[in-house]
């Protein structure tokens, strides 16, 4: 008959043992919980479509999305003190800028984009508008045309950088300053997407948008010349030479943003409340079969794969990340 002592010993290494079983069940237990994410407006329809694939794939997740225009999104974070778990913005220089490094430790770049006019059947000019004549019809008294806020999202900003990019490609001097005398500040609205309402219901004539919410929304769009629609990186020497006055971090001060091609990013913030569902979400959204996948089909060319801009980077991301990323300016 075996002693007390024997028995009890085995009793704690039985235990012992269901412990660490216990404890690796819970390293590979599919993640539940809520999971807010932050993101452009211009990836509403997208991420919708992922919202859906993601919490089929695991039921226990309810995630919560919050759109609008990057920078005010980015603020809310840094400046207003809302809780997020992922934040994705048009730009990722607004992570960069405004996250980084109180609010996120790194940045994944995973999609890019580039600028169109958008435009619908009722649109004055509809008819004869084109590449050529563009920036002719929208000089025209009585069209009706937007952007978004500047301030707020960096559709606004592109959208500037498009019309003096214009006049630089096609040399016609003062053509920047005619178009926006044409453009009054009640059509700049907060964030890019609020457009699309307002031209399918032949409110405004025409509005700047990315490509991707074009195809999306079912829009007619005029396509410009790559020298302008910052869609293609190998012509960040010419944006360049677009520059925007913006509003700063703090209150009443500003900085210039340069022209640069259309470039998204995305982080997990610092304080997130549910680390496993964000990055079964992240690992999700920058698979080629997944959310990548999505971002094409909807007209938006991702990175395949994603990019981050140095091996320290890299090396710093959560496992399950780091074999989905490269390491590329």
């Amino acid at each position: 008959m075996k002693s007390k002592r024997s028995i009890n010993a085995l009793l704690i290494k039985i235990t012992l043992s269901l412990l660490l079983v216990l404890q690796a069940a819970s390293l590979y237990a599919a993640p539940g919980g809520k999971l807010i994410i932050f993101h452009a407006g211009s990836l509403s329809v997208p991420f919708a479509a992922m919202e859906k694939a993601f919490e089929t794939k695991f039921p226990e997740v309810d995630i919560l999305r919050e759109a609008g225009g990057s920078t005010k999104m980015a603020r809310l974070i840094s400046e207003v003190g809302k809780s997020a778990d992922i934040m994705a913005s048009a730009d990722y220089k607004v992570i960069d800028n405004t996250l980084m490094p109180d609010f996120a430790d790194w940045n994944i770049r995973f999609a890019t984009n580039q600028l169109v006019l958008c435009y619908t059947d009722q649109s004055k000019h509809s008819d004869t508008v084109s590449e050529e004549n563009w920036h002719k019809i929208l000089r025209e008294k009585g069209v009706v045309w937007g952007h978004s806020d500047p301030n707020l999202d960096p559709c606004g900003y592109r959208s500037l950088m498009v019309m003096q990019l214009a006049e630089k490609f096609y040399n016609i001097p003062g053509l920047y300053e005619e178009l926006i005398a044409n453009r009054p500040m009640k059509n700049v609205r907060p964030k890019s997407v609020e457009l699309v309402n307002l031209l399918k219901t032949g409110n405004m004539d025409y509005a700047w948008e990315y490509l991707s919410v074009a195809v999306q929304h079912g829009l007619k769009y005029i396509k410009l010349n790559d020298h302008i629609n910052l869609g293609n990186y190998k012509y960040d020497p010419f944006y360049k030479q677009a520059q925007v006055k913006v509003t700063g971090k703090k209150p009443g001060t500003w900085k210039i943003k340069k022209g640069k091609s259309c470039t998204y990013g995305i982080s997990m913030i610092k304080s997130c409340a549910n680390p496993e569902a964000a990055q079964a979400f992240l690992s999700y959204l920058l698979s080629p079969e997944g959310g990548l996948k999505i971002l094409k089909d909807m007209g938006q060319p991702p990175f395949v794969p994603a990019r981050v801009t140095t091996d320290e980077i890299k090396n710093s991301l959560p496992g399950s990340l780091k074999m989905l990323v490269e390491v590329k300016n």
